[in-house]
């Protein structure tokens, strides 16, 4: 009599399904205990698909809880592994992602997993021999200091390493993964995205050599399942990566290291909309043992922890290479006479005169394209994706009016498409655009533009990054990718083309991320000469966000940002949770809102602040229509009550998608 199988599917249905165990079995397979059958990957039938489930229980008799009849029971296909792929500890940190984050069982099993059927060699990063050789550093005084709390001080679990940029957080970091690894215990170290820190995961690996993986996006699946595999094994000890290495199946785990702990990227996109840093705190807790984060700007939840004393704070004051903090500098652009370049007359002679003493520059632009805009001068028309409520930016390279949002492009019009004027042109300025500028301006320099426009082979984005450090180009043009994470020795000169890009988008962290990328960003210039120069351009250089970040005076950002969250009553003194209403039928997503809303209204607690529903302030992306209800309220198990209420028992419109999202990190 074959037994019960309790399978896990990877649909938004929050159960198990029932089989029977596969017909043809080998005799390992018929006499395995549940134990050893747990967690491993089977093959079934749903309906008329073939789909991939995993084993999460095994019955000898037909389970209490089974919807329908033996006569309905099918049989399993077939095992896919011959050992597990899902632990018990995962499983668990799976159910909590369910009911935290409001997602079926089954998306939350099959967010950890690698997909891979079969291992291959996992490419992962390679070193020439003489790197094999890393030196450790020796610990100053105060980073020694930092590492004997982390360590030593059992009874808290929740630190944080914070300094300038510069200040040796990654040695804390190494050091005190070094002392976890000596104790036969494993560690998980996060950086925002492998390809942001590539110095920190070469410096990890040179350490620590074979005992560490590295999980990154450049793996295919089948790599993904080896290194799964080696950690599994304990072969490798260490698992370096970005956000879902949170559930690297590290076995005995003694620490969570969270590299850049502010950034936004440890934020999933898709259901389950789990933050890396919340199921780091759940998993430190649940093992009792250490979490240890870090940033030269903390995220303003983290500073309020750490100014309460829920987290204990590490600080390091000094710049460890020999570098001092730069000398940084705000340029008004509304002053400059000529209204349509991109660089100011103090960024162009600052240039001239690093390039001259043979150093180097980078020049960041939180935004890609030639520009950002098409305007009609005449009646003011702008040209906005016809999918998504968004403007659409040219790119020069291809001719193209491109929307970064759905992929949507045309040809840019020689007229005006509302009022026929010829009077038309470009406003705002770009990657391409600055690139464009700057070789017009400077022919005789060496030029690398790094963004995803301009890096999308595999290994590309690694390699200007080391010949820009290594001196092979004088100028390093770049978005994000180079804000944070880098350390080049022989640079001088950062400019922040436009430091407003952000600022006055319709979310309440908009000031958080200003200050933060504007300190990021000045944050490499300096860190190995005491000379280092910030040229910040803005058109709004006196407003608080740019100002701070440009006086250096962190402290205050951090108190006055506290002070008006407080005032507003967001994060951290309230929680929220976002229900998005999505529909490509004009008015579906409006109407599904409103009905939701109401059943809300007369079923929340009274705790249980709602906002909305309204416009999503980018109301259209490839083609669907958006409206937000906002819940706000001090206690978040209310609001996922409430939301849960609205998710498991109001059946939308078939045409309406309901995406939930607990503690946001963004509400465009």
């Amino acid at each position: 009599m074959s037994r019960y199988l309790d399978v896990v599917l990877n649909l938004p249905l929050n159960q198990s399904f029932t089989y029977h165990e596969p017909l043809k079995m080998s005799d390992e397979e018929k006499n395995a205990s549940e134990e050893e059958l747990f967690g491993r990957r089977v093959e079934v039938r749903f309906g008329n698909r073939k789909m991939t489930g995993i084993v999460v229980g095994l019955h000898d008799t037909l389970p209490e809880t089974c919807p329908v009849g033996e006569e309905s029971i099918r049989p399993a296909a077939r095992y896919v592994d011959e050992e597990k792929i899902l632990t018990r500890e995962l499983y668990e940190i799976a159910k909590w992602i369910s009911t935290y984050y409001i997602a079926s069982i089954g998306e939350a099993v099959f967010t950890m997993i690698p997909s891979g059927r079969r291992e291959s060699d996992s490419s992962g990063f390679s070193f020439s021999e003489d790197e094999s050789s890393f030196q450790k550093r020796e610990l100053s005084d105060e980073q020694k200091k930092a590492v004997e709390g982390i360590i030593g001080e059992k009874s808290r679990l929740f630190h944080y390493v914070y300094g300038m940029t510069g200040s040796g957080k990654t040695e804390v970091f190494l050091s005190a993964a070094e002392k976890v690894l000596s104790e036969e215990k494993g560690v998980i170290y996060l950086v925002p995205e492998i390809g942001l820190t590539p110095q920190v995961v070469e410096a990890a690996v040179k350490r620590f050599g074979g005992t560490a993986a590295v999980l990154h996006s450049g793996l295919t699946p089948s790599q993904r399942l080896s290194e799964w595999r080696r950690i599994m094994r304990k072969e490798a000890r260490i698992v370096i990566g970005a956000r879902s290495a949170i559930f690297a199946p590290v076995p005995n785990l003694g620490m969570i290291i969270i590299d850049e702990e502010h950034d936004g990227s440890y934020k999933a996109g898709n259901a389950p909309r789990y933050h890396a840093r919340q199921v780091a705190m759940h998993r430190c807790k649940t093992l009792g043992i250490p979490l240890v984060m870090g940033s030269a700007t903390p995220s303003v939840e983290a500073w309020n922890s750490m100014s309460e004393n829920q987290i204990v704070c590490h600080k390091l004051t000094q710049r460890l290479a020999g570098g001092a903090m730069p000398e940084i500098k705000a340029v008004n652009m509304s002053l400059e006479s000529d209204s349509d370049t991109c660089l100011s007359k103090v960024l162009i002679k600052e240039i001239r005169e690093t390039v001259n003493e043979k150093r180097q520059v980078i020049l960041f632009l939180n935004r890609r394209g030639f520009t950002h805009f098409f305007r009609c001068t005449s009646c003011g028309f702008e040209m906005k994706c016809k999918n998504c409520s968004v403007s659409l930016t040219y790119h020069k390279k291809e001719n193209r009016l491109r929307c970064h949002y759905c992929g949507y492009s045309i040809q840019p019009p020689h007229q005006c498409p509302k009022c026929g004027s010829l009077d038309v042109g470009y406003r705002g300025f770009g990657t391409e655009y600055i690139e464009s500028e700057v070789r017009a301006r400077f022919p005789n320099e060496r030029i690398v533009r790094i963004d995803t426009d301009s890096t999308r082979g595999k290994d590309e984005l690694k390699q200007k990054i080391d010949d820009f450090k290594a001196g092979k180009y004088d100028i390093l043009l770049g978005t994000q990718m180079v804000a944070k994470g880098l350390n080049f020795p022989n640079l001088k000169l950062v400019g922040v083309v436009l430091a407003d890009t952000a600022l006055h988008l319709p979310d309440f962290r908009a000031a958080e991320r200003t200050f933060s990328l504007i300190t990021q960003v000045a944050g490499r210039a300096g860190r190995f000469f005491p000379d280092g120069k910030v040229i910040v351009q803005s058109y709004s250089p006196d407003m608080e966000p740019i100002a701070l970040a440009v006086k250096g005076e962190t402290e205050k950002f951090y108190t006055n940002e506290i002070a008006q969250r407080k005032i507003l009553a967001f994060p951290p003194f309230a929680r929220l949770l976002r229900l998005v209403f999505r529909s490509k039928v004009p008015g579906a997503a409006e109407s599904a809102a409103e009905g939701a809303c109401n059943i809300m209204r007369q079923h929340c607690e009274s705790n249980v602040e709602i906002l909305g529903p309204s416009d999503c302030p980018i109301e259209l992306i490839a083609g669907n229509h958006r409206q937000q209800i906002l819940l706000r309220g001090k206690n978040i198990a209310t609001l996922q009550k409430a939301a849960e209420f609205l998710v498991r028992g109001y059946a939308p419109p078939s045409n309406v998608y309901i995406e939930v999202d607990v503690d946001p990190v963004s509400l465009m």
